[in-house]
């Protein structure tokens, strides 16, 4: 190995071949890392290592900066030195080929652990090949992608013809060639994305769609073509997904398919056909443009490439696509937050100027004009730019200048996902990581990266808009209607009814009123005339709301409680992206559209050019709402501002998180912020006012303990407030010195229900929070406040286990910092007391299936409570923290995630088990978060709207919502089989 290692004339080896490098952040711990790892080896491995990083600067170079900015590449180098030293040794093509070569052996394998510890194998030394060529300069962008694709292509063929084999051998397949079972079998695995255009990212899922022939020719008779398909689908996903010692070959996403939300993961021909053309949709057309077969029969899956093709290309120029494909753009970007361009935090696929927004251009012109010109229909984006440039679509500039941003783009999207091999295209938020980021990817600092990233952001965004302007497809100036007809006029009756509105007449009497300027706020002409431009687009969004007539008449709410209109009509009219979301909130939101309507004035934060900036920190929120109060002069007043401060920040957060400008994480964190801020100032008055009238005890203290949702810092916008009051004083006197004195136990209590009162007392801007206090000691039947002893006494001695669970998420948010240390030291003792985990395994599971009896776990939009919904997330972090805190007290967190998270970092929680876990409890969260704006009752997807559908598919980061339910269905079920096997040990 060492020989071929120091052929240092060898010009066609990796190391010689190495042109570029990382910069360094900081260099003394990057060089400590790396050579902590070459201590750790042979000395025969160490010296060959250092023998290239002194003979190729460029190597050292590399391993430095894996070792300063990537833990998953360095975990590659650790885990197999001689695969480093073997890769900087060999050609890289020829290596590659090799590779390739490796994972067709897997077809051979005798069992599927063998086949699968194959496949990961060499997937791994690929992954650490194409990232050494990539970051060292040695491949050009587009070979990286082409060679991620062909691993992916020869995987999927590879696993596929393995499980075709065994199929075989148990007598249920005929082949008429045992060596390619998959030849005339009828079986089509079609590449999706950017596996179908060659063009993978590093850390890329693939997307597959399954299709199979009814009537399968190579089946044996007897044998059902659908459950033998499906189940073989099933096994293709798992031989290449599921998580081993050796890792994962790909993620596997089969949600492409027809209406995944009604159909199995492998779909008929015949079905699929019908299904394209009765209601397939323009973003299912804009996909099957780099739809290509990678694996099974050859043969039919040209033919159902052919036989999809008159859905995917017209015959005539089909400018409504353009529209279409925009709106579809614009539904994932956001109204205007994620849609400025950005540095930090800014997203390089599907934010403003980026990667989307290159693939999109091409992609519309191509569904525009590919019935007609042949010659556009190609699979890869800088192809599809090359056409239609040479047949002048778009100018050879903007083909050149497109091509260099793509280029740049998927270069920087492939430096994020080598961090940490995770399906991201967000840069770090912050400008420290931004810095680090920035020199792993090559840069002397931020700032020269950030000077190239934003022209070529600004570039793309251009091209981007300019290919919309102007209304291609003809449809916003067309008057399709009189607004000003009135009820009486049938067309426009005809017109709302087409549209959806139930109660046409009341709609077309309700806008002759707003157009009539009957309303104070439209009084003034040019105010009118203003409200006139933006009624179309106005009725156009709400029609297509959950409720449209509701919408309609929370609007009219809206309008009759504004006093001036004036400012707000003007910017409404102006501004598109604010109408829309106005008709958002009105449409889809109906508790945000009541508390609009009632409270106009709390529109004001979305003019606000802060609103969609960075999200206030609890500082900034404590600045507000001091702000707010400073000129009460009266305990109602106070009451009054406090309430109305907690509607305004509950509106602008709920509008965020409709409008996708911030996350559910972020949410939850900032809907939290608001309750503490709002807790600790209502805690200081009632504290000051009830001293005034019964006076203070000597040494007293009062402390709030938030629990639950305010308690993990995941509250959504119906959360109440789990909170519990512990108190302390000097029992040496025990009375309180005021003019009507109380005795220590009755003085907290009644302390505590004047606050529960502040908070709950109906004023007339309505309830601030609901409270609840079940948690407490005791639950109903025990005191309302604790004192701190008792509390301690009964969490060690008599509380239960859910009690415990509970108590991971505890939390207290305001109280002297003496007090507060007490009382987290008090709660850290608890959690970290020996436990029996066979015991506490069987609490967990016991109360799982109470709360299943009690509120059912069946309905798949019940997220919290669903069999494998956020409870079972849940309540495996708080099992797992709850049995092994007394030796891993760094297991410990309020946050599910954060513990999750800590459990996988300290061995307690597999990465198998954890990876299926996380992205579950942030899909939950970004639903849920939707829903509690949205719906009041119980979510039926049947009866919700046109808009708040779209919505929870972008939420979900999903085309639509029959993808988006298959998704929800998927992940249940993985969750709950984790569950099972860790609570009740079921396999």
């Amino acid at each position: 190995m060492i020989s071929s290692v120091k052929d240092d004339a060898d010009p066609a080896s990796l190391a010689a071949r190495l042109a570029d490098g990382p910069k360094l952040f900081a260099p003394f711990e990057a060089e400590r890392r790396l050579e902590d790892w070459l201590s750790d080896l042979t000395p025969q491995q160490s010296d060959g290592i250092r023998t290239l990083g002194g003979t190729f600067p460029h190597v050292k170079a590399i391993l430095l900066g894996i070792a300063e900015s990537s833990p998953y590449l360095f975990d590659l180098m650790r885990s197999d030195p001689g695969r480093m030293l073997r890769l900087l040794g060999a050609d890289p093509e020829s290596h590659l080929e090799r590779l390739i070569a490796g994972i067709w052996e897997a077809a051979e394998a005798a069992d599927e652990a063998e086949a699968m510890r194959r496949l990961r194998t060499v997937k791994m030394e690929a992954a650490l090949l194409i990232a050494l060529c990539d970051i060292g300069g040695v491949w050009p962008v587009m070979r990286i992608t082409a060679g991620l694709t062909d691993i992916a292509v020869a995987a999927v063929r590879s696993a596929l013809r393995f499980l075709l084999r065994q199929e075989t051998g148990r007598g249920r397949l005929n082949p008429p060639d045992i060596d390619h079972p998959e030849e005339a079998s009828g079986f089509v695995v079609l590449a999706m994305g950017k596996m179908g255009a060659g063009e993978l990212n590093y850390s890329s899922d693939i997307d597959l769609i399954v299709f199979f022939d009814l009537a399968a020719p190579t089946l044996v008779s007897g044998i059902e073509a659908q459950p033998f398909f499906v189940r073989l689908t099933q096994g293709l996903a798992r031989l290449l997904q599921q998580r081993t010692g050796d890792g994962y070959v790909f993620r596997v996403d089969l949600r492409l398919r027809p209406d995944p939300a009604s159909t199995q993961v492998a779909v008929s021909t015949a079905a699929a056909l019908d299904y394209y053309e009765r209601e397939g949709r323009t973003w299912e057309r804009a996909a099957m443009i780099k739809a290509r077969p990678c694996a099974g029969d050859r043969k039919a899956g040209e033919t159902m490439i052919a036989e999809i093709s008159p859905f995917v290309w017209r015959k005539h120029l089909d400018f409504a696509a353009l529209a279409e494909v925009h709106d579809m753009k614009r539904q994932m970007q956001t109204f205007r937050g994620q849609s400025e361009i950005a540095v930090e935090g800014h997203n390089v696929k599907i934010g403003r100027g980026g990667i989307r927004e290159i693939e999109f251009f091409a992609q519309t012109q191509q569904l525009v004009a590919g019935g007609r010109h042949p010659e556009l229909r190609v699979r890869p984006t800088l192809e599809a730019l090359n056409i239609l440039a040479s047949s002048d679509w778009i100018t050879h500039q903007a083909r050149d200048e497109l091509t260099a941003a793509y280029l740049f783009l998927r270069r920087v999207e492939h430096r994020i996902q080598m961090v940490a091999d995770e399906q991201t295209h967000v840069l770090p938020a912050d400008a420290e990581a931004m810095e680090r980021f920035a020199r792993f990817l090559g840069f002397e600092d931020r700032a020269g990266f950030a000077t190239e990233l934003l022209a070529h952001l600004n570039c793309v965004q251009g091209h981007y808009s300019r290919l919309f302007e102007g209304d291609p497809a003809g449809t916003i100036n067309i008057p399709v209607a009189d607004y000003r007809a009135g009820p009486d006029d049938p067309r426009l009756l005809d017109h709302l009814a087409k549209l959806g509105f139930k109660q046409p007449r009341m709609v077309a009497d309700s806008i002759r009123q707003w157009m009539a300027g009957g309303y104070r706020a439209l009084k003034a002409e040019a105010t009118r005339t203003a409200f006139e431009a933006f009624v179309p687009t106005l009725i156009d969004g709400l029609a297509r709301a959950e409720e449209p007539d509701s919408a309609v008449m929370a609007f009219d709410r809206f309008l009759q409680a504004l006093q001036r209109g004036g400012r707000l009509i003007s910017l409404l009219s102006q501004n598109r992206d604010l109408v829309a979301l106005v008709a958002l909130v009105l449409g889809a939101a109906p508790r945000l559209a009541d508390m609009l309507a009632r409270r106009p004035q709390i529109m004001d934060g979305l003019i606000d050019p802060r609103f969609f900036g960075a999200m206030p920190d609890r500082l900034e929120l404590s600045a507000r709402l001091s702000a707010t109060l400073q000129d009460a002069d009266s305990y109602e007043e106070f009451l009054d501002r406090i309430r109305l401060f907690g509607q305004e920040s509950l509106f602008l957060i709920g509008t965020r998180i409709l409008s996708g400008t911030v996350s559910a994480r972020q949410a939850g964190h900032v809907f939290a912020d608001v309750a503490e801020g709002i807790v600790d100032t209502v805690h200081g008055l009632v504290k000051q006012q009830f001293a005034d009238q019964y006076g203070r005890i000597s040494g007293q203290e009062t402390a709030i303990v938030a629990m639950g949702k305010l308690g993990g810092r995941e509250m959504t916008a119906s959360s109440d407030l789990d909170l519990i009051l512990l108190y302390d004083f000097d029992s040496d006197h025990p009375d309180s010195d005021g003019a009507r004195p109380l005795h220590g136990a009755q003085y907290f209590a009644r302390f505590t229900q004047r606050l529960i009162s502040a908070f709950t007392t109906r004023t007339n801007y309505g309830v601030l929070y609901e409270v609840d206090m079940r948690l407490r000691p005791s639950g109903r039947s025990g005191p309302v406040a604790s004192h701190i002893d008792s509390f301690a006494e009964y969490q060690e001695h008599e509380a239960w286990t859910w009690e415990h669970m509970a108590l991971t998420r505890a939390r207290v948010i305001s109280s002297s910092p003496e007090f507060r240390a007490r009382i987290e030291r008090v709660i850290r003792d608890v959690l970290t007391r020996p436990r029996d985990g066979r015991l506490i395994a069987s609490d967990v599971a016991e109360m799982r299936r109470a709360i299943a009896l009690e509120k059912g776990e069946d309905d798949i939009w019940d997220l919290k409570n669903a069999a494998g919904g956020m409870v079972d997330i849940d309540f495996i972090a708080q099992y797992l923290q709850l049995v092994h805190a007394a030796d891993m007290p760094d297991i410990l967190s309020i946050d599910t995630q954060q513990a999750l998270d800590n459990a996988q970092r300290l061995g307690v929680l597999s990465l198998p088990d954890a990876e299926i876990l996380r992205p579950a409890a942030r899909l939950y969260h970004d639903l849920t978060q939707i829903l509690r704006l949205c719906v009041s009752e119980k979510f039926k997807p049947e009866t919700a709207g046109d808009d708040l559908l779209p919505v929870l598919a972008r939420a979900g980061d999903a085309p639509d919502f029959s993808s988006l339910e298959a998704r929800v269905r998927e992940t249940q079920a993985d969750v709950r089989a984790v569950f099972l096997r860790l609570l009740e040990g079921k396999t």
